[in-house]
This record gives structure tokens, C-alpha cells and sequence, in this order.
């Protein structure tokens, strides 16, 4: 029998069954794009201080060096619309040109190309968490992972059933992620130093919901308790 593995998080061990393994867990890191932590990009023409968007890019260096070499399994995200913008709603590039400098929003040229635009250098993962050949990349239109996606279908061909859960921001579009797969029945943690948020008490409101009620939509650890947990992993 295998040995039982588990992470200390909040508010329960996870996973809850202790079935943690290389085969059938992932690290899911969201949209860590020039966009969203670069100069020039989206978040920063906001006038957001991407200084904060930008705390998990140590952690995650640190945590994707054990997880390769352990062989996890790691899916990296990128929102962005197509070149035509026919994938954009309508309500939502309004809303980003009210609170974009000028006027300027999603799909509008920016210092980093037209924001949020797939092709273009702010839509590219930042240099410092680029994926390596073979590791997926999905390609999402929206907040959540999964809507217009084939993640799902990724996660079940693999035997994935475990999902942790990095990257910006937590409170959209890491939350609404954790969210949907809690729904399909994946198991989820979210890692509190792996994530952020541009406003830090966005951030933490959005871990603590995670905790309410037993755990509604799973645990919530940090990166050293993972790594205490699977450096025995061969």
C-alpha cells in the first residue's frame, strides 16, 4: 500500500485522502503574464502596484525546481482574446476602458502591444516562470480556467485528481478556477504565498473564504509546507 502523503494546510491535511502523488497531482499556475506583474503591462497602466502581483514570482521558481524533478505535473495559463476580439464580450472591454489610463483597455494598444491580445509581448508569461517544452499551456478567454477550455479534459485523460492552485490574482481568476474544479470534484489547495492579488486585502479575504465552512472549496497551505511534504518524493 502506498505510503498516505499529506500537506499541512486550513483548515485540513490535504489532500483529504492522502493520495498525493506525482501521477495525480498538478501545480496549476494562473496567468502570470506581462499583463498582470509586468512594467508596462495591463495591471500596471491600472496604476496598480505590481509589486504585489509580482510576490509569487520567488516562490514559484522555487516550488517548480522540486515539482520537475519529481515529475508533477505543471499547467500554466494565459487569458487572452483572439487577434479579431471576437471572443470579447462587449461589457467587459467597457469596463476595462473605464478604469484604464486615457481610456485605454482590453484589446487597445499598450506599452507591452494591445492588452490582453494573444500573440501580442503583455499576453506572453513572464520570462522567469516560462514553461518548459512539453508542459501545457491553456489559453482561456475569461476568469476561470475551465470556460472555453480543455482543461478538464486534460486533467481527466492524465488521472489528474489533485489541483495546486498559484498565480494572479487570487481574487478572480485563481478563485473562480478553484471554484469550478471544486464543482467537478477535483481536490484543491491554494497556496497563500503563491498567490496574489492587486489589492492585498482582496487577497486575503479570498484565502479565508477557502477556509469557511470546512473547507468549501478545499484548503489553503503555503509553498514550504508542500515542499517539507514532497521532498521525500522520488
Amino acid at each position: 500500500m502506498a505510503e498516505l502523503l499529506y500537506v499541512d494546510a486550513d483548515p485540513y491535511p490535504w489532500p483529504f485522502d492522502g493520495d498525493l502523488r506525482p501521477a495525480n497531482t498538478a501545480l496549476i499556475v494562473i496567468d502570470m503574464q506581462t499583463d498582470f506583474c509586468g512594467v508596462g503591462g495591463y495591471v500596471d497602466k491600472m496604476g496598480y502596484d505590481i509589486g504585489l502581483t509580482r510576490r509569487p514570482i520567488q516562490p514559484l521558481k522555487t516550488l517548480f525546481a522540486a515539482m520537475r524533478a519529481r515529475n508533477f505535473h505543471i499547467i500554466h495559463t494565459r487569458e487572452g482574446h483572439r487577434p479579431d476580439l471576437s471572443d470579447l464580450p462587449a461589457n467587459k472591454r467597457w469596463r476595462s476602458r473605464q478604469i484604464g489610463t486615457n481610456g485605454v483597455g482590453i484589446g487597445d494598444a499598450g506599452p507591452c502591444g494591445r492588452i490582453l491580445v494573444r500573440g501580442e509581448p503583455g499576453w506572453e508569461i513572464i520570462p522567469e516562470l516560462a514553461p518548459l517544452p512539453g508542459e501545457v499551456i491553456i489559453d482561456k478567454p475569461g476568469k476561470g480556467s475551465f470556460y472555453a477550455t480543455d482543461l478538464e479534459m486534460i486533467l481527466r485523460q492524465r488521472g489528474i485528481r489533485n489541483l495546486i492552485l498559484t498565480g494572479i490574482t487570487t481574487d478572480v481568476c485563481v478563485h473562480t478556477t478553484m471554484r469550478d474544479a471544486n464543482d467537478m470534484g477535483f481536490e484543491c489547495v491554494i497556496l497563500g504565498d503563491c498567490t496574489a492579488a492587486t489589492d492585498h486585502g482582496n487577497h486575503l479575504a479570498a484565502l479565508k473564504m477557502v477556509t469557511m465552512q470546512g473547507g468549501v472549496f478545499g484548503a489553503v497551505s503555503a509553498s514550504g509546507a508542500l515542499l517539507k511534504t514532497i521532498s521525500g518524493v522520488n
